[in-house]
């Protein structure tokens, strides 16, 4: 599909991971995984993604540590990075959102 948008998910789920990629995909979109923090890391620094749907609570490194380097570390600003998670707390919120979270 010619100009689709690509996104990153990185979820250790991998039940989650393919739901969330079937629908997606269906509404167009590319999707590459990513199973872990680590993992997830070293993909967003590989390729532009126009989106990357980060799980907080991951093995190896979380969500928003990932998040934090993507943004910080990794100097990619422009990337659109939400973060998936039960937890519903406003400080969770405001945590993701001083990391870089959109």
């Amino acid at each position: 599909m010619a100009g689709s948008k690509t996104i990153l998910f990185v979820e250790d789920d991998k039940a989650i991971a393919e739901m969330y990629t079937r629908t997606l995909e269906r509404k167009g979109f590319k999707v590459d995984f990513a199973y872990n923090g680590a993992e997830g890391i070293i993909k967003a620094n590989k390729k532009h993604y126009d989106l990357i749907l980060l799980d907080i609570m991951m093995p190896k490194m979380n969500g928003m540590e990932v998040c934090r380097r993507v943004k910080k570390e990794l100097g990619m600003s422009d990337v659109f990075i939400i973060l998936l998670t039960a937890k519903g707390q406003e400080l969770d919120r405001q945590k993701g959102l001083d990391v870089g979270a959109d």
